[in-house]
């Protein structure tokens, strides 16, 4: 509404709407009009008082300074300078209104296999599900095998959708009458037969073509709409593009689209570090440790318990862990140097800069959570090993050493294995065998009286293998666990093993996310990369990726040739 003219005369009228605002002014403010310094003023100025609240009333409310309000996520600029400050500390982030045209997405009985959220993944666009996929689900519902999970669940979710009071099947399920108001599409089931004509190659009876010619139908009777195939199955992507039609891959379960986008816990700082941080720096001595509050632009891409270093010819090293980011400043911890023999792990000494950083992070009693990640031979079990035996016979911190893997083979399954459930685990504990007699036969140098009076029985009496397929509903206290292997789990299988954990335990997650052995699961989409990403930042967690083979020369050199 435009500003009325200020009144130029003596006793000039107001317009009704400028009336009405003032009446509403002085309605909310009503001391305002009877201050002491008020009284006895001219009609003139009293009229010209009142003009400059009505203009105070509709003029445009200034902008929020950044020092008294925070923005509201997910509102633009231009709104967050108009709107109250009272509604900027409620407001929510909003989703941005679509404008461009929806697309219907057919899902293969893959896709819902592998996640039965996937229903309510695709934001604003609507799904459509073929008869022969109910029937596909149908025949996976049987077992206890994590396909079978999921497709009983799947189900469920289906059978919800439809149960919703005043849901018509031939009109479309609202995705978000379930509560899943991220889903803003419709669910359409084949409920009447379809014009299909699909080439004579293709035999008729098997599912994958019926699913593709459902999509060729639908895209002559929706078109211009775009109509796409969602699957995992590569073949069935390959055939659906053979014909003309749209297929793309099922995404929405990966962490990172690329593994080397993978947050790999060390960060080295810029060559020019001190020359432009000298004015900024403040030190302090805690203990043997050294603190540095540093700031500056490389601040930014900082973490919580994320190692930096500096090398540089000719000036003092740093090696450090950040411990505390506010604003934008940090606080960095000096490392103990676990290089030397006098501070070596159960004999064990860090032969590079990556190890000892772990050996920082499994030796601190404050991390609960750490995972290592690195090729063959660069120490994470003997790492682990070293420190969990380490705190549980000599500083007895922690009880006893729990070890798990995921049992997926690298080739032919050699069947059905004897014995009790350790031993049943014997044949995939290779790796520990291995480690506990590199341990148990060092030379003593740097071990404790413990470490050195210790046998190998009684280094296996505190060692327990137990297998995954046990472990929900069990709650481990004051244990020290270590899950390798951990690149063949995914995000679910992941999420069970570590919400295990009970007062006082602390779990190791290895793994070579360039050795996958599941099916359908990727660099991005892998258990290990879902924790590493998700508890990146946390102040109990920290992640190192190990660079260095320290196996043997025959060892690094066939990692990076073969």
């Amino acid at each position: 509404m435009p500003l009325p003219p200020p009144p130029t005369k003596r006793g000039a009228k107001l317009s009704s709407d400028v009336i009405d605002l003032s009446t509403r002014r002085a309605k909310a403010r009503p001391a305002a009009a009877t201050t002491p310094a008020s009284r006895g003023r001219a009609p003139a100025q009293q009229a010209r008082l009142l003009t400059e609240s009505v203009q105070e009333v509709v003029a445009p409310l200034p902008a929020p300074t950044a020092r008294t309000e925070t923005p509201s996520r997910g509102l633009p600029a231009d709104r967050l300078a108009r709107e109250p400050a009272s509604r900027k500390t409620v407001s929510r982030a909003r989703k941005p209104k679509v404008t461009g045209p929806t697309r219907l997405f057919v899902l293969d009985t893959n896709v819902l296999l592998h996640d039965p959220t996937a229903l309510f993944r695709f934001e604003e666009h609507d799904i459509f599900l073929p008869m022969v996929v109910l029937e596909e689900l149908d025949g996976h519902k049987k077992g206890m095998t994590e396909v079978a999970r999921n497709g009983r669940q799947t189900s469920r979710l289906l059978d919800a959708l439809v149960g919703v009071k005043g849901a018509d099947m031939a009109q479309g399920l609202a995705l978000d009458s379930t509560g899943h108001m991220a889903a803003g599409g419709k669910l359409y089931f084949q409920t009447s037969p379809l014009d299909i004509t699909m080439p004579a190659a293709l035999p008729q009876g098997k599912a994958d073509n019926q699913i593709l010619g459902v999509v060729a139908a639908l895209e002559k009777q929706h078109a211009p709409r775009e109509v796409v195939l969602v699957s995992k199955d590569i073949n069935m992507r390959v055939k659906a593009r053979a014909l003309g039609l749209c297929a793309e891959d099922y995404e929405n379960d990966k962490t990172l689209e690329d593994g080397d986008l993978l947050y790999s816990g060390v960060l080295q700082l810029p060559p020019d570090f001190w020359t432009r941080q000298s004015k900024t720096i403040e030190s302090w001595q805690s203990g043997s440790a050294t603190y540095y509050r540093v700031s500056g632009p490389a601040v930014a891409s900082l973490y919580i318990n994320q190692f930096v270093y500096f090398e540089s010819p000719g000036e003092p090293s740093l090696y450090a862990r950040v411990t505390e980011i506010r604003d934008k400043t940090a606080v960095l911890k000096t490392l103990k140097d676990y290089t030397h023999l006098k501070n070596g792990v159960w004999g064990v000494t860090a032969r590079n800069r990556e190890q000892n950083f772990a050996f920082n992070l499994l030796m601190d009693p404050d991390i609960d959570f750490v995972t290592l990640a690195g090729t063959a031979g660069t120490g994470k079990t003997l790492l682990a090993l070293a420190s969990g035996l380490t705190q549980v016979l000599d500083d007895r911190r922690y009880t006893e050493i729990i070890m798990t893997r995921a049992t997926v083979s690298v080739g032919e399954d050699i069947g059905f294995l004897p014995g009790t459930e350790e031993e049943k685990m014997g044949p995939w504990m290779g790796a520990l065998d291995d480690n506990l007699e590199f341990l148990a036969k060092g030379d003593g140098s740097g071990a404790s009286e413990w470490g050195r009076a210790a046998t190998n029985e009684l280094i296996r009496s505190r060692i327990k293998i137990k297998s995954m397929n046990f472990m929900r509903g069990r709650t481990f206290m004051n244990k020290w666990i270590i899950i390798d292997e951990a690149q063949n789990l995914t995000p679910k299988q992941m999420k069970t093993l570590i919400t295990r954990a009970g007062p006082g335990t602390k779990i190791i997650c290895m793994g070579n996310l360039a050795q996958i052995d599941t099916p359908y699961l990727t660099e991005g989409s892998s258990g290990m990369t879902y924790a590493v990403d998700r508890f990146k930042g946390w102040p109990h967690g920290g992640h190192v990726t190990l660079a260095r083979g320290e196996r043997s020369r025959l060892a690094d050199f066939a990692s990076e040739v073969l």
